[in-house]
């Protein structure tokens, strides 16, 4: 039996799932449609198996939870920080903020503790759940006053009630501002205090009201916080619904973080609302085990999780040049056919291969090379794929030929935080991978000034948080978000050209989209990471961070020592690295091929700053952290990059 307390069946309920304006309303109709049906499924270390929770059982679990939030007092609207890895807690935390009219501030989990504490402070959040001690003991060595921070709540996976004991609160973390302790609760003394909570739940929240405070990632300076609406969200998901199509037999497999707005919209609300199930990946590291293990049938990804396969494959292929030739022609074959079925008319060609035209490879008709070459790679992704949607930034043209060819079945869209986040995508059967595809119904776009695409509709954000100047700044006077984006619109489908902003202008007046070049060098199993650099000055450069296996193979090529840092440096070495990158770029204007490169083999990640949380390059600590290897660059003389003759 359904318990109407734990669905909120009030009659202002509307009869449909489409009719939902709100999150809880969406997850309380889901819950009546399709009770006993599998929501979630979470891998238990301690069993060493997956477990699953039905509607019905998450319907309950979030009504505790939301009793325990209602324990800890917390001011009405109050915000709720989230940092825990993608899982069922994170999600009934998530589901219970929504639920008592309190905001989410989701956050990254694998963040630094600086930028967290700038989050924490800005969003004036009273409420803190992480799954490590230590990491708030980080985040008090900042020094941030945190005059708002009530509870601090400490859950770390796997552990079970009973397990944990009380954290006591410490004075350190006081502050010189606070009179009253933070209280440190574990979980299950957090979730205690909820069951002696025998009030019924507020209101529910209306459609007006925020549903979320999302940081964006910060590329350039310090995050703003974007407020999104109930409106927004549920929106974008109803939106959304309209060009993807998923079913209660639907299962997806999440592992981008649920801070990101691309994850929370359509790898976790979209699931609510088509009452698919979602499996929460171990880790990153086991993603492909879990792929295999889970065997989704949707994925939502971003184009690095793409780019690492292709990088495998190319490094598994490099010294089978029979293996090699048969991959290329599945891709050569494959891609023809998918532009039949998609009818697309003088597709670009992204395998450049003489050999694949006249060689025994081509002669083999598609069903043999898909059962020796397709078959194989999509069962690297659980065999199962009915839709891989990949988001968040531009994926590769080379990228995207590779696996649509081999049959894979992705979709691009695009959209950002600000409009929650979905704009545009393409449809399993209307899908130009050149394009982001068409804009969602019920949302309006326009090119305006300096080819910038601009955008209106009930997926807007209300604003950032307490910043009513960048907020005034994001707008046209008439009402239109900016994107910062140069798109055109051909056949009612986007095409974005790049970012206004990280346009490099050189000396010399040429034009170069930075992303464009960076994905394409990245193609090379070589190159872990780029950033190409040339605004001001007289030609492209870049910052590579090789592979280190392919890097040991080409020192010892040149013999050089690939151990020693200065072999890095060497110009025979810096002369092959550069070699690998004109082959990429061979197709592009030939002032947006870099002239001269800096190896590194250090990964830029999170930790050091040099990435945001969502994974991608921070240029402006990028330009500073390079800034000697750049001049450098730019003063060697020109012969130093000349091939030697052959």
């Amino acid at each position: 039996m359904i318990q109407a307390d734990v669905l909120d069946m009030d009659s202002s309920l509307p009869p449909s799932i489409g009719q939902a304006k709100t999150l809880p309303q969406l997850l309380a109709l889901r819950t009546k449609a399709t009770p006993n049906a599998e929501a979630y499924r979470e891998f238990d270390e301690k069993s060493n198996q997956w477990k699953s929770l039905s509607w019905i059982q998450t319907a309950q679990r979030v009504a505790d939870w939301s009793r325990a939030l209602m324990a800890s007092e917390l001011p009405p609207g109050a915000r709720v920080a989230i940092l825990l890895p993608n899982g069922l807690d994170a999600m009934c935390l998530d589901q219970a903020c929504l639920r008592c009219g309190m905001v989410p501030v989701p956050l990254h989990a694998i963040d630094n503790a600086g930028s967290i504490a700038y989050i924490l402070k800005d969003s004036q959040s009273s409420l803190l759940m992480l799954s490590q001690l230590q990491t708030w003991e980080q985040i008090c060595a900042i020094g941030e006053e945190l005059p708002y921070l009530q509870t601090v709540v400490v859950a770390p996976p796997g552990k079970q009630a009973g397990v944990l004991y009380d954290y006591p609160a410490d004075e350190r973390h006081q502050g010189n501002l606070r009179e009253i302790p933070i209280n440190i609760l574990s979980r299950e003394s957090w979730l205690e205090q909820g069951k002696a909570q025998n009030n019924a739940l507020p209101i529910p929240p209306a459609e007006s009201e925020l549903a979320g405070i999302v940081y964006t990632s910060g590329t350039t300076g310090k995050p703003k916080g974007v407020m999104l609406t109930h409106c927004n969200v549920v929106s974008d998901v109803h939106a959304v619904m309209q060009r993807v199509q998923a079913t209660e037999q639907d299962i997806f497999l999440s592992f981008l973080p649920l801070s990101h707005t691309f994850e929370r919209t359509t790898g976790y609300y979209f699931a609510i609302a088509t009452g698919s199930c979602v499996a929460y990946a171990r880790s990153v590291a086991l993603l492909a085990a879990d792929l295999k293990e889970v065997k989704p049938t949707v994925l939502i990804s971003v184009p690095r999780i793409y780019e690492r396969v292709y990088a495998k494959v190319q490094e598994a292929l490099a010294h089978a040049p029979h293996k090699q030739k048969l991959f290329r022609a599945a891709v050569q074959k494959g891609w023809k056919v998918f532009c039949e079925k998609q009818s697309i008319k003088n597709a670009t060609d992204y395998v450049q291969d003489s050999e694949i035209n006249s060689g025994w490879a081509s002669c083999l008709p598609w069903f043999v090379l898909q059962s020796l070459v397709a078959k194989p790679m999509l069962a690297q992704f659980g065999g199962r794929l009915r839709v891989a949607v990949s988001g968040g930034a531009p994926l590769s043209p080379t990228i995207s030929q590779c696996f649509l060819g081999l049959g894979l079945p992705m979709i691009q869209g695009y959209g950002m935080t600000e409009t929650s986040p979905v704009v545009s995508a393409n449809a399993l059967e209307d899908n130009h991978p050149e394009t982001v595809g068409k804009v969602l119904p019920g949302v309006a776009v326009r090119i305006g000034e300096d080819q910038e695409l601009q955008v209106r509709g009930p997926i807007v954000m209300k604003g950032y948080w307490n910043r009513p100047e960048d907020t005034a700044r994001a707008f046209t006077q008439d009402g239109w978000l900016k994107t910062g984006d140069q798109a055109a619109i051909e056949n009612d489908r986007i095409l974005i050209k790049g970012r206004i902003k990280e346009i490099i202008v050189t000396s010399t007046g040429e034009k170069v989209p930075p992303n464009d070049v960076e994905q394409a060098i990245m193609v090379d199993p070589l190159f872990e990471q780029v950033f190409v650099v040339g605004e001001d000055r007289p030609f492209i450069a870049c910052v590579a961070v090789l592979n280190q296996v392919e890097w040991a193979e080409i020192a010892r090529s040149l013999g050089l020592d690939p151990r020693a840092e200065s072999s890095l440096q060497h110009a025979a070495a810096e002369r092959a690295v550069l070699a690998r990158i004109e082959k990429q770029t061979s197709s592009f204007a030939k002032y947006a091929v870099p002239r001269a490169v800096h190896p590194v083999l250090e990964p830029w990640t999170i930790d050091n700053g040099l990435m945001t949380p969502t994974l991608k390059l921070k240029r402006k600590n990028l330009m500073a952290h390079y800034t000697e290897a750049i001049e450098q660059m730019y003063g060697k003389p020109a012969d130093r990059w000349k091939r030697e003759p052959s």
